[in-house]
């Protein structure tokens, strides 16, 4: 091509496209230093699943649980002769022996869980598009860099949380102000009828105007309705296991999902998944399904339209309603 102009704009176009057609990378995370859910295998298959769905849209990379958590010793709790009867003295002993072992095992686990979590160092978050939290746990979560992870969402980075991301590091309050609050409580699992605060938006508009749903409903704190675009909420729930067995609901403000905008950058969190018959059509739970597999199918979506939204990918709106 003898133009050299029109060779640099094609040049500069084909790149372009290039780019423009490349996935986004997603640094998926299911590493816990506290309760570890037991749908966690299921969310990390559902997930590897919307991104092979996704059209070349967005491909998932995980950082996995490192092998040899050790588990920690139950306490023993008195038996009918109380406390002060032998048998419940000599399992107390066992258990300090016991808690004392699973504590130099738990020293020996730790610079393991450390190593696995170095891709979040900030200078390596510049490979990815945006970091997901799938029922991560612990206050102690090692971060490489706790406030670099926050600066660099806040910078143009994306952020997606499910279910538990709100029980992580719970006392480091830019991770609770980026994600939108923290988990408080949660009752026994039951059925809610959760509110579709928006139809427009990717990551609720497959849902209808009440969408019913039987899961884990977390009770937070640190939430603050000004600060976020309300998805899902619920204006009804039984909060605890009296009110579930006097089928009596606490009226209030009970938020389910929600986005919202972190600087140049974008938040996406729901807090439903923690039950395996929640992600997948095709899970059971103790021989048994709450969730008919269209429930599921629905729930898919709504975390793969969360996804493209946080990532740009797909229209929604991010403003409070509050400031509307």
């Amino acid at each position: 091509m003898k133009n050299p102009l029109l060779k640099f704009a094609l040049l500069t176009l084909a790149t372009a496209l290039s780019l423009a057609a490349a996935p986004k990378k997603v640094l998926v995370v299911t590493v816990t230093t506290g309760f570890r859910h037991s749908s966690i295998p299921t969310a990390e298959k559902i997930l590897t699943q919307l991104a092979d769905e996704s059209g070349g849209k967005f491909t998932v990379e995980f950082i996995h649980q490192p092998a040899g958590e050790p588990k920690k010793p139950a306490a023993p709790r008195p038996g009918k002769d109380g406390d002060k009867a032998p048998a419940h003295l000599a399992a107390l002993e066992k258990y300090k022996a016991d808690q004392k072992a699973y504590e130099a095992a738990l020293a020996q686990w730790m610079p393991t869980v450390v190593a696995a979590l170095k891709p979040l160092a900030p200078a390596n978050l510049k490979n990815y598009d945006a970091v997901l939290f799938a029922s991560t746990t612990g206050d102690d979560l090692p971060l490489p860099d706790k406030q670099g992870l926050v600066d660099w969402v806040n910078g143009g980075g994306v952020f997606i949380g499910i279910h538990a991301a709100t029980d992580t590091l719970k006392t480091f309050m830019p991770y609770v102000s980026m994600i939108g609050g923290s988990f408080k409580t949660h009752g026994p699992q039951v059925s809610v009828d959760c509110i579709n605060e928006d139809h427009a938006h990717s990551a609720v508009k497959m849902l209808p105007a009440t969408w019913t749903v039987y899961d884990e409903i977390y009770q937070f704190k640190n939430f603050e309705r000004s600060t976020v675009h309300g998805l899902l909420k619920i204006d009804r729930l039984m909060v605890n296991a009296d009110d579930v067995k006097a089928k009596k609901a606490t009226q209030g403000d009970f938020p389910v999902s929600w986005c919202k905008q972190m600087g140049k950058g974008r938040v996406f969190y729901t807090s439903l998944g923690h039950r395996d018959d929640v992600w997948d059509p095709a899970a059971t739970e103790g021989g048994k399904r709450m969730n008919a597999p269209e429930l599921s199918k629905l729930y898919q979506q709504h975390v793969a339209g969360g996804i493209l939204w946080a990532l740009s990918l797909a229209p929604g709106d991010a403003k409070p309603q509050m400031m509307k």
